[in-house]
């Protein structure tokens, strides 16, 4: 099958290929659309199969980003990178150099920012040879690492899910099978802790698992078994598809809201969950705390301003009606959410589209 034949190509307006043969640099750099902006989304270091799987990975997490950047009603398009590699055991400084000369050679369309196996640091150092990365801790509209932000997001939702189930302000007496407590799900698992909600947690880090065990008094399970846990909510926040044939089946939770991007295998996984009665809170409308984090430091820049942790709550809160909006019309529709997120994004983008078409034909 070739790029333009695969289901996830999806109308990309550019996917770049880069090799380093010096620094062992494999990337992918995917661009959705620009029609609301640059395109901003994060790079993710992966020890991938095959570069198929990688291909197919970059190019579904680029739309994701257009359509979270657009529902967060974000002045950003949307793509992503991912550099082929184990994130242990092959980054060097000059690995990240080698990624800062691809993402550079791109002009601006595309700025990139942290994802899986990628942190700060490895940001910095693309830093020193482009300007066109964002999730950086100096300067005064730095904003450092967007995770926490993110987290926020995500335990906000999870508060707006158990008021419609279950008719309460906190997360009391409810079980939450979380399954990955890396960057973003350590984060979450003490605000969901904190929130009176009982843990059970798995992650392939053994030693990350046990230290964000210890602190919210969670109880452990081996990674397959997390989708057999007799859970109120499942929080998915490692990779994607966890939601899948193999999986729904075994899910016993009435409502799922996690941090993971893709989380839907497909989208016929959706519309079952919607016929069980499963509250499905759209991953790319609850994660979007950290990329609203990101948009903050790149308006900041562009204006020559400061980052505003005021702007970020405004428009976090203003996320959290959004995902309102998703839940009210999915029961008056009776369409999935993930349906109706999906309206509100591309409308969105159709209408940012139209609007930079007109504009260029008169420039013409």
């Amino acid at each position: 099958m070739t790029l333009f034949d695969s289901p996830s190509f999806s109308n990309h307006e550019g996917v770049h290929a880069f090799f380093d043969e010096k620094t062992g640099l494999k990337a992918i750099i995917a661009v959705h659309s620009t029609a609301r902006g640059a395109a901003v989304g994060g790079t993710r270091m992966w020890n991938y199969g095959s570069a198929a799987e990688a291909l197919e990975d970059v190019l579904r997490l680029s739309k994701g980003m257009s359509y979270k950047n657009a529902v967060a009603d974000l002045e950003m398009g949307g793509g992503k990178s991912v550099i082929i590699g184990d994130s242990k055991t092959q980054k060097t400084p000059e690995l990240f150099q080698a990624f800062g000369r691809a993402v550079h050679t791109l002009g601006g369309c595309y700025y990139a920012a942290e994802d899986v196996g990628v942190s700060v640091a490895d940001v910095a150092e693309a830093r020193k040879v482009t300007p066109y990365v964002v999730g950086l801790s100096d300067g005064a509209w730095g904003s450092g690492d967007p995770s926490p932000v993110t987290a926020e997001g995500v335990f906000r939702s999870t508060l707006v899910v158990a008021k419609r189930l279950w008719k309460q302000d906190d997360l009391t007496g409810l079980t939450v099978a979380m399954q990955g407590v890396g960057h973003v799900g350590g984060y979450l698992a003490d605000k969901l802790a904190k929130a009176g909600a009982k843990l059970v947690l798995t992650d392939v880090n053994q030693e990350l698992l046990s230290e964000v065990a210890a602190r919210t008094n969670a109880e452990v399970v081996a990674p397959d078994a997390i989708y057999d846990v007799k859970a109120d909510i499942y929080a998915p926040c490692a990779l994607g598809a966890t939601l899948n044939p193999q999986t729904l089946d075994r899910i016993s939770a009435k409502a799922v809201v996690g941090a993971a991007n893709n989380q839907l295998a497909t989208p016929d996984i959706g519309q079952r969950l919607f016929e069980r009665g499963v509250v499905y809170a759209p991953d790319y409308v609850v994660n979007g705390g950290g990329i609203i984090n990101v948009a903050s430091e790149l308006k900041a820049r562009q204006t020559g301003g400061a980052y505003d942790p005021a702007w970020v709550e405004k428009k976090l809160s203003r996320l959290m009606e959004t995902l309102e909006e998703v839940l009210d019309r999915s029961a008056t529709e009776k369409r999935p959410t993930h349906e109706i997120a999906d309206a509100i994004a591309e409308a969105r983008i159709s209408a940012a589209l139209d609007e930079k078409t007109d504009r260029e034909r008169l420039a013409a």
